[in-house]
């Protein structure tokens, strides 16, 4: 066998694939020629014949199955192995390339393992088959001249290490085989006699049928084939199968030489397995971690693309271990991983680096989030208690984040800057996470400490309602209250709404404070009629998950049972895009809290994507003008037609229209000439604590 490294032809329409691709096949020593056109392709196996062939599907003119039709109809260039590649994901795709002649196939990007794994078994098998093809033309020649007789042939076949069988293609039975094939498979001489191939295969006689023609007709496969055979005792065994036909007078025989790779199987998976997983979790070892990384910095950058690397780290990992042992501190491991590996997305990677560190690798695409939400995943699934027998404990870790570009280039820097993260985290304290750049430890130490005040907040209902008044345009009295929540942190400024109450959406805590404000407002409409006071309509906004996670429906019933008010007082606003969220559940939780009595009106509307058919579905009340339209509503003609068009829309539907953010004479002019029918904004008033209001609602009175 030559000592000169395989040639290798790679036909892609993208450079960065060729490139790519070159890179890793160079890497593992084979030589390498590159086409960017099934026709370029052509050209060159023609001059210059490659020992495989790594062939793009979807290129501009000839696609990929033309060019392997072409090849494979070429006897003297069929035996070269062709593998697709694809970034389609379909079945179709795949048995589309195989009928076209090629021999393996895969999905684009490519894993670099996975990759040098198949190329290496495609050359062998054509090695393989090389040698069976030479083999078999002596055996042919020697049928063809009738020199040999029957016996020097059986004792030929005898000296074989493999399993031969001659076929009588007319009869489809079995007319000779080798010692080898009965020791194989456990038969007797005169029992194997009797079977036919079909009995001996996966295949059945018409498959086989099928096979043997395409062989006689020389378009069946010129290369080894992987398959099994039954045994007597109904196991299998895996085996490469090369066949060939021959002519024996008016008879077509197939002579079929199996060669068992079970060893050889079980050998590259173990060797696989030990040489790139962790034996503990299953998951890549450090090895293959910084082996996957590497591609993944290739990757990386020839897409222009963002990467994490992320360090986690168990908090007092030592203490499961001494405490229960180490029993159960590998079975925290194992769940640890299974936890890890939930929290990925599909082209992340997770392994093990040692004890109980863990490593992932973070693919950021270009649009696509930062990698705080996985870290933030990660950072939930911990703190659910790890069940350890008939012990339950809670784990928290630190976790260490590094970016490249910005904090290195190479995988080494990489996870050296990871690490310095993660114990940068560890010092702070347990539960937390450090990025390497300090800019983004800064911006990321803020929001954490806001995160930890605003859990405090919520857990000691430590904020306020403001109520800005809205005003009917029809008489100038004040209509209705709209409760906006406030978040006054002592000793600091106070945090925007637009600020914290997002916060609170991401943590899961806007519910509850919902249900905070719902029970405040209800309260409050209930002092007002005990102190004797005319109360007003209070619109409460709720966010979409109120509606979606909570029970909005129980928390409005509870409060106005509790505190004895008219539901009419109530009224709720939501944003259309809450409203588009699960649509069915909130169409009926709506028309449910409109025949309890109360108000429904949509926020913001016009900036967010509700159509008319669902509008008119939706058991609402008012429609509320977005303040970015009214802001110019009297200088830009535009936001005067849209407002005008809204105030049209909602009279037509029997809804009244409410404009938010005035703040001119001139935009309240615009707005009452043309129908609209309450507004608010600090024209009339900004959003007042309780005792201002009070006192504004007195003189307005």
């Amino acid at each position: 066998m030559s000592i000169t490294p395989a040639m290798l032809l790679i036909v892609d329409d993208d450079p960065l694939v060729r490139k790519l691709l070159t890179v890793l096949l160079e890497d593992q020593g084979y030589r390498t020629l590159t086409a960017s056109s099934g026709e370029e392709a052509l050209e060159i196996v023609e001059q210059q014949p490659p020992d495989l062939i790594l062939l793009d599907i979807m290129m501009p003119g000839m696609d990929g199955y033309e060019v392997a039709r072409l090849l494979k109809s070429d006897k003297s260039l069929a035996n070269i192995p062709i593998i697709m590649l694809s970034a389609l994901g379909e079945h179709s795709a795949r048995i589309s390339g195989l009928e076209a002649g090629a021999e393996d196939f895969l999905n684009k990007p490519v894993e670099s393992a996975e990759l040098w794994l198949r190329v290496r078994n495609l050359l062998r098998l054509k090695a393989f088959g090389d040698y069976l093809k030479s083999h078999s033309l002596v055996l042919e020649e020697q049928l063809q001249q009738r020199t040999i007789d029957l016996e020097r042939f059986r004792l030929a076949m005898d000296a074989s290490s493999d399993a031969i069988f001659l076929v009588n293609r007319k009869s489809m039975r079995l007319i000779e085989f080798n010692r080898r094939a009965s020791q194989v498979m456990g038969y007797t001489a005169e029992e194997l006699m009797n079977k036919s191939p079909a009995e001996l295969s996966d295949e059945s006689i018409e498959q086989l049928e099928l096979m043997y023609d395409q062989i006689i007709a020389g378009s069946g496969p010129s290369d080894p084939t992987e398959t099994r055979i039954r045994c007597k005792d109904g196991s299998y065994i895996p085996v490469e199968v090369h066949r060939e036909a021959y002519k024996a007078g008016d008879e077509w025989i197939i002579v079929g030489i199996a060669r068992d790779i079970s060893l050889r199987k079980e050998t590259d998976q173990r060797l696989l397995k030990m040489a790139h997983y962790d034996t503990l979790t299953g998951l890549p070892n450090r090895n293959l971690f910084f082996t996957t990384l590497q591609m993944g910095l290739t990757q990386a950058l020839l897409s222009h693309w963002q990467l994490a690397v992320v360090t986690v780290d168990l908090d007092g990992f030592n203490n499961v271990n001494e405490t229960w042992g180490h029993l159960m501190g590998d079975q925290m491991l194992t769940e640890l991983g299974l936890r890890l590996a939930g929290c990925l997305n599909v082209s992340d990677t997770l392994g093990r680096m040692d004890g109980d560190e863990f490593a992932l690798i973070l693919m950021i695409r270009q649009g696509q989030a930062n990698p705080l939400q996985t870290v933030e995943r990660i950072r939930e699934k911990l703190r659910e208690p790890f069940e350890l027998g008939t012990h339950s404990t809670a784990m928290t870790a630190s976790i260490g984040i590094a970016l490249y570009p910005s904090d290195g280039s190479d995988a080494h820097a990489l996870i050296k800057h990871a690490n310095t993260a993660m114990h940068r985290a560890k010092k702070k304290g347990r539960d937390t996470y450090c990025f390497y750049t300090a800019q983004m430890n800064e911006e990321v130490s803020a929001r954490q400490a806001m995160e930890t005040a605003l859990r405090d907040a919520v857990k000691q209902q430590a904020f306020e309602l403001f109520y800005q008044p809205k005003i009917s345009l029809a008489d100038g009295r004040v209509c209705g209250l709209e409760a906006l929540l406030r978040w006054p942190r002592p000793g600091q400024a106070n945090v925007s709404p637009a600020v914290f109450v997002p916060m609170l959406e991401s943590l899961g805590l806007i519910t509850l404070v919902g249900e905070w404000v719902i029970t405040q407002v209800c309260r409050q409409i209930a002092e007002w009629q005990r102190s004797g006071q005319q109360p007003c309509q209070v619109a409460v906004n709720v966010a979409g998950e109120q509606i979606i996670e909570g029970d909005l429906i129980a928390t409005m019933q509870q409060a106005l049972i509790e505190h004895q008010i008219d539901p009419h007082w109530l009224e709720i606003e939501l944003t259309e895009g809450s409203l588009m969220e699960n649509t069915a559940h909130t169409i009926a939780s709506l028309k449910t809290l409109r025949q309890m009595g109360v108000k429904v009106s949509i926020d913001d509307f016009g900036t967010g994507y509700s159509s008319l058919a669902y509008l008119r579905r939706f058991a609402i009340d008012k429609l509320k003008i977005d303040i970015a339209f009214i802001r110019e509503v009297t200088s830009n003609p535009q936001d005067a037609a849209i407002a005008k068009t809204i105030i049209e829309l909602a009279h037509s539907l029997n809804l009244q229209v409410i404009a938010e953010g005035v703040e001119t004479p001139e935009q309240l002019a615009f707005l009452t000439a043309n129908g609209c029918d309450q507004a608010q904004g600090y024209l009339f008033s900004r959003p007042l604590p309780i005792r201002e209001l009070e006192e504004f609602l007195r003189q307005r009175r």
